[in-house]
């Protein structure tokens, strides 16, 4: 009953074009990325309790009040940040309606589907990240759960590309394919050493006298030479693949996405190492959570171009 009566609701709706369907993900995939760098820019400010409870910000008001112990900046960036989750919900609602409403396959209904409960969950991990004081690990799985989106996101936008009315196709052999997923692997676990280097670093999220944020007890250096060595084992697998996609003959698609991916993953690296010999600066901080979000978008990007759907042309009625 309750499918019917969202379905004749959403029936009511425009019949949105492909081009606005896919206008639609890419503001999804921009959200979803985007407020992981809020985010960033809300643990390098020190901002992180500038709302020290969930989902109110204060006891008794969703809005910043009068504190004396809590700066109005250190408000404002936390209250900035919640409210863009608005953003992020009302871009996840919109392709639910643009998909549903267009009849697209279940496939694609899968996947947007997927965007507004993935966006509820981080909600609630980002108020458990308040209510444990900022504890490392709440934070490490903040940023790891925003990347899984931003993967998704990525692949739903493929897919929303791709017509229903079509088979699947393999656009590069079967062991490339696995070499892609690989990477995919490798990419996981250089995002999570780099949340780890996190933990350990000098960036909390709150700088309070009154309040010390738990971190990881473990030796930065070791982290960041864990970090580094599987950047390189990522990279490495890229590299591997690139000369793969050239000795197959492969789409040019393919090929031009992990080219726009090694450029990617090069420049993070060298984020990295400036970040590093300069004491991990602030500003550095937003740009390599920016640059996580774009490596992991462009891995799942030549992960989705692998394989695809061509259009099956309808056959030509015969005259009588």
């Amino acid at each position: 009953m309750l499918s019917r009566g969202f379905l004749s609701l959403v029936d009511r709706l425009p019949l949105p074009s492909l081009a606005v369907q896919r206008v639609i993900a890419f503001a999804v995939i921009l959200t979803q990325g985007g407020i992981a760098v809020t985010g960033a820019v809300v643990r390098v400010t020190a901002s992180g309790l500038g709302c020290p409870t969930w989902p109110q910000c204060f006891p008794g008001s969703f809005v910043p009040v009068g504190h004396g112990e809590v700066a109005v900046l250190h408000q404002a960036v936390e209250f900035g940040n919640r409210l863009l989750t608005f953003v992020v919900v009302v871009a996840a609602a919109l392709i639910v309606l643009a998909v549903t409403r267009a009849r697209r396959r279940k496939e694609v209904l899968v996947y947007a589907w997927l965007m507004p409960l993935g966006t509820v969950v981080q909600a609630v991990i980002g108020g458990v990240t308040v209510l444990t004081g900022l504890l490392w690990w709440t934070v490490a799985v903040h940023l790891l759960a925003s990347m899984a989106m931003v993967w998704v996101a990525t692949v739903m936008y493929a897919k929303i590309s791709e017509p229903d009315d079509g088979h699947v196709i393999a656009v590069i052999p079967a062991p490339l394919r696995w070499l892609t997923a690989l990477s995919g692997v490798a990419l996981a676990g250089v995002l999570i050493a780099g949340t780890l280097v996190t933990g350990a670093g000098p960036h909390a999220g709150d700088k309070s006298l009154d309040r010390v944020v738990p971190r990881l007890e473990v030796e930065i250096v070791t982290l960041v030479h864990l970090h580094s060595q599987l950047l390189v084992g990522y990279l490495a697998l890229l590299v591997g693949l690139c000369f793969g996609l050239y000795a197959v003959g492969a789409d040019r698609t393919v090929k031009v996405r992990l080219q726009v991916l090694l450029a990617l993953v090069v420049a993070q690296a060298l984020i990295g190492v400036v970040q590093f010999f300069t004491d991990v600066p602030a500003a550095l901080v937003a740009f390599h959570v920016a640059g996580a979000g774009l490596c992991t978008a462009a891995t799942a990007a030549v992960w989705a171009a692998g394989r695809t759907r061509e259009h099956v042309p309808q056959p030509a009625t015969a005259r009588v």
